[in-house]
This record gives C-alpha cells, structure tokens and sequence, in this order.
C-alpha cells in the first residue's frame, strides 16, 4: 500500500539503521497498520475469537466465533492497540472484534471460462472460502478447502454431462495430486497482470527495504519510495535473517509446509500461498498470507508475510520476471536488492 513521506530515501534509511524508524513513523501519524482497503465481509482465522461490546480486549465478551466462520463487516474503528502497530477493529453486528483476527474476504462470483492455454492457467480463489473434490463431481468426497486470495495452478476446464457442471481442475506440484474447484469460486488471472511493473527503471536503481523493528516493507526506485506495506516477520525461533539479499527465486503459488523436517513444534500445511518472492535458499520470501491479518507482529516461520495485493505487488515489480505460463523460475545471482535490518 502505497503512503507517502516527506523523507528522502537517505533519511529513511538512516532512522531504520538506528532502530528509530518506528517512533518516526509514529510520530508521523503512522502508527498503525497501513490496511488494505475496506472488504465487506471476514472469515474468523481461528477458533474462539471473542466479540466484544466495545472495541476494547477489556470490554464484555459477548460471543465467540468458531474458525471459518463468515460475518459482515459494517465499520472499521480505533480501539485497542492489538499490537504495536494496529489499533483498527471491526464493527459486526451486535459489538466489535480485533481486525487481526480475520481475514477480509470478498465473494465475486465467477462466470466459467472454457477454454485455456495448454500449458494452464494461474486463478486466485474470490470467495471466503471453497471446497475442493477429489473428482468432479458435486457429492464427491472434498479434498482440502482453499481460502480468499490463494492461488493455485489451472490444468484442464471439465464439464460434467451428468450434472451440467463445469469445474477447474487445479494441480497440487508439493504432492503431485488433482483437486477440482467450482469455476464460481476461482478467478482465472488475465497474463497482463503478471507483467513487470516499472520495466524501464534500471535494476540497480531498485531496492526493496525491510525493517523489522517497525515491521516494515518500503520499496525504492532510486531516491523516490514508491511503495510501502507493514508486514509479520519471523517470530521467535524462526527470525527473519538480515543482510543483503537477492530476489533470484519466485513462483506465483507454493504450498509451503513444514512436514518434513525433525522435530516439528508448529506445524503448517499451507496449500496455494501466493505471490512468492524468495531471496535465500533456505525458503524465506515474501508472500501473501490468507491465515492472518495481523500485520506489524513477528509471526512467521522466517518469511515476509503481506497482504496479498501487497505481495503481488512486491511479485511483479521485483525481478527475474516470470512468463504466465511459468509456476517457478531459479536465476542464482540476479534479482532485485533486499535489505533487510
């Protein structure tokens, strides 16, 4: 999201290298998330959440949602700082909860789209939530469920004569199996949204920026900032590494999980992750995130996460570039510059 400053890119950096990029940022008026446009709806991102009387963790509990649970949206407002960065809640109906708490959905309905390329299509989910069936077919047994703003890799279109309904087939590379999808449920995304952003702007004059102590992510073109987003780094255990990095791996959906590794204390399955931009070899990037919205917290396992327009963003401004018909690309020693501090 882009805001703007009335600081040189010199300044910027030399409050974020002395640690004092957040009281500046503060000071500034800036001292909340910086919020994706308003949705209409939330999906609860785990179980328990409490709804409140007031916009305040002190005020009377009224109910408690349980996960994937739906609501209306009617206000955001101010209340109690959630973390450092975010005092934003929500109004629902009957009484207030936490904006870090849920995720904002949308539901936008697709028409189907019969034909694709032969090589497939990248499609992003536009409704909270969408079940998924091991064959296409309506009383199938479900595969796994996909959430608002994942992405997922298109293979074939599959019209069903039985039931006249049309699915999108949608292929899982981590374990290498076929889940269908309703077509209303998932977008097809057009090739011109996968173009690089700012192409004439030399590379060494690009430089993406991210400090954790404010829980920033700031992109440069030259001396001018052209794009800025607060973020949840690793957390403890898992920190986000510093130093200067490269952006020389990407891919547009990853199914990240932890499953094989020794000694697993938080385990995460996470099919579809959005928008990856990677800048070491050890896993850590940027990426959208559909299992929280609470961002200017450490709460990763390593990674950058972001709002997903935002990790788009970082996606297609960043270099090497990806073709739309590539779900990943390797380039070892190019990429844009990361600095991380």
């Amino acid at each position: 999201m882009m805001n703007k400053l009335n600081l040189s890119r010199r300044d910027f950096l030399k409050l974020s290298a002395s640690g004092a990029l957040a009281l500046a940022l503060s000071e500034m008026g800036i001292d909340r998330a910086l919020a994706a446009p308003p949705s209409s709806q939330g999906r609860i991102t785990w179980s328990g959440v409490p709804l409140y009387d007031a916009p305040s963790f002190k005020a009377k509990e009224l109910h408690l949602y349980g996960i994937d649970q739906v609501v209306e949206l009617r206000a955001e407002v101010e209340g109690d700082e959630g973390n450092p960065f975010n005092k934003a809640w929500y109004q629902l109906d009957g009484g207030y909860t936490y904006s870090g708490w849920l995720q904002p959905v949308e539901t936008r309905l697709q028409k189907p789209v019969y034909e694709i390329p032969a090589e497939g299509q990248l499609g992003e989910i536009v409704v909270p939530m969408s079940e998924t069936r091991l064959i296409p077919f309506t009383y199938a047994k479900n595969g796994y469920r996909l959430y608002y703003g994942s992405t997922h890799w298109v293979k074939k279109v599959v019209v069903t004569r039985e039931e006249k309904s049309i699915w999108y087939e949608i292929f899982d590379n981590h374990i290498k199996k076929s889940f269908y999808v309703p077509h209303y449920n998932l977008r097809l995304i057009p090739n011109e949204e996968l173009t690089l952003l700012s192409p004439d702007v030399p590379e060494s004059e690009k430089l993406i920026h991210v400090d954790l102590g404010a829980q920033m992510v700031t992109a440069f073109e030259g001396s001018t900032m052209v794009f800025q987003s607060r973020c949840s780094s690793g957390s403890k255990g898992t920190r986000t590494p510093t130093g200067e990095f490269l952006t020389y791996h990407k891919g547009p959906s990853v199914h990240m999980t932890n499953q094989d590794e020794e000694g697993i204390k938080n385990y995460y399955d996470l099919p579809g992750v959005p928008w990856c931009t990677f800048f070491t070899g050890y896993g850590n990037a940027f990426h959208g995130t559909y299992w929280h919205n609470d961002y200017g917290r450490p709460r990763s396992h390593g990674c950058v996460n972001l709002p997903s327009e935002d990790a788009k963003w970082v996606y297609r401004w960043s270099r090497p570039n990806l073709a739309p018909s590539e779900d990943y690309l390797h380039v070892p020693g190019e990429g844009t510059r990361v600095q991380i501090v």
